[in-house]
């Protein structure tokens, strides 16, 4: 049986405390049946006490971002005879420490990013790595201490750059909580006969497509991109994409589809081309399983966009 956990992260004084204490004393969530573990990775000024939510809760901590081991973790879950792991994480560490330390058998159930509405925008524009670290994770966002003047649209698109997954929600002074409800229009028309991607917006096309494809299957497509050949590949097939950044230089990577037909042109690694085509999910040895391969009608030569890096 999985080791259920439950994650929580955001930077320091965002408020992510008082949120496990919400969750801990809520009986829809601590039952009474099953035996808790909350970890604490850093300690703000609203502390947390175990005895406070029944003999079933136990608390430990972890200060140093080296400490966290697999095996540490199973020895404290153990000690604690848990079957349920809520973890507050520190907002200075990146997450994939995390998720590359979890013991055998935990599973991540829900992770949810706690923000300060007054302080992450500058946050963002400071430590913006750190933030959609955590963003691009998340199931769902929550936005506190928001009230009358706070500009939830701004909000919405820190969230939006990074994921289109993530729910969102704002908190409000007095405690009450309403869902975002702002409508996120595509760029381009992916009703149209042929969706046409301009340059700029390669990445959100990507994106869109890579986290919800169904709505992408068969449909007629047209995107500039550089080819990446791969010795793995039948004759014929290819690579094309665009490298993308995130959120800075750090982290740009070649994101791209798989495509079958070359036409008359005899492509190499770094060649610009233009391709139309229609997307299917196909088996591909390139993803050693399904994904998506596009079925080029038309491609040709191209020049390189006045900005080869795509963006957000």
């Amino acid at each position: 049986m999985d080791i259920a956990v439950y994650l929580f992260t955001g930077f320091l004084e965002a408020g992510k405390t008082r949120f496990i204490k919400d969750t801990m004393r809520d009986e829809n969530f601590n039952d009474g049946k099953h035996k808790y573990l909350i970890i604490q990775c850093e300690e703000g000024e609203e502390e947390l006490e175990a005895a406070d939510f029944g003999d079933n809760v136990s608390l430990c901590s972890f200060e140093n971002e080296s400490d966290l081991l697999p095996e540490r973790l199973e020895a404290r879950r153990k000690r604690a005879d848990a079957d349920v792991v809520v973890i507050e994480y520190n907002g200075m560490w990146q997450i994939d420490k995390l998720y590359n330390s979890l013991p055998e058998g935990w599973a991540v159930y829900q992770e949810i990013y706690i923000a300060d509405s007054t302080t992450i925008l500058s946050y963002n524009a400071n430590m913006r790595q750190l933030v959609v670290d955590k963003l691009a994770s998340c199931e769902m966002v929550v936005f506190n201490r928001t009230d009358s003047k706070t500009d939830r649209l701004e909000l919405h698109k820190l969230v939006r750059g990074v994921s289109r997954k993530a729910n969102i929600c704002y908190e409000g002074l007095d405690g009450d909580i309403e869902f975002d409800d702002i409508e996120d229009p595509l760029p381009f028309d992916i009703e149209a006969p042929v969706v046409d991607i301009k340059d700029e917006d390669f990445a959100i096309f990507y994106r869109d497509m890579s986290e919800e494809f169904p709505k992408y299957s068969g449909k007629t497509v047209r995107f500039k991109g550089i080819v990446a050949t791969d010795p793995s590949l039948p004759k014929g097939h290819f690579a094309i994409g665009r490298h993308i950044m995130t959120c800075c230089e750090a982290d740009i990577a070649y994101r791209g589809v798989v495509a079958k037909g070359m036409g008359k042109l005899k492509l190499k690694t770094r060649d610009w081309v233009t391709v139309k085509g229609v997307l299917r999910e196909e088996y591909s040895p390139l993803y050693g399983g399904e994904g998506p391969v596009l079925d080029v009608k038309e491609i040709t030569y191209s020049e390189k966009p006045i900005q080869e890096v795509a963006t957000f």
